[in-house]
């Protein structure tokens, strides 16, 4: 029997960490692709790269890239064109 928790179940302080979660969600996002460059650069085998490029594709998705940027991006599986991408986007939210 479990109850699904509408925004009146939580308490003020659970909804303000919420809210605070999804007022930053861009610069989570962003830091999550950011770490993500260094994990393709690092991986070691086929299969550990193409999680961490899929990863990627997931990151970039959710940040809003367009979708024929992230294509190209993944196609060439350049872990600098994606390091260009995180330093752009960061000049974007100053």
């Amino acid at each position: 029997m479990s109850e699904t928790k509408g925004k009146g179940n939580y308490s003020t302080y659970q909804q303000k960490i919420i809210k605070r979660y999804y007022d930053n969600a861009d610069s989570i996002g962003l830091q999550r692709l950011s770490e993500l460059v260094g994990e393709i650069y690092l991986a070691e085998g086929k299969k550990k790269q193409d999680k961490a490029w899929e990863a990627a594709d997931n990151a970039m998705q959710k940040l809003g890239v367009a979708a024929s940027r992230i294509e190209h991006l993944l196609q060439k599986r350049d872990p600098t064109l994606v390091a260009e991408l995180v330093r752009e986007l960061t000049g974007k939210q100053d």
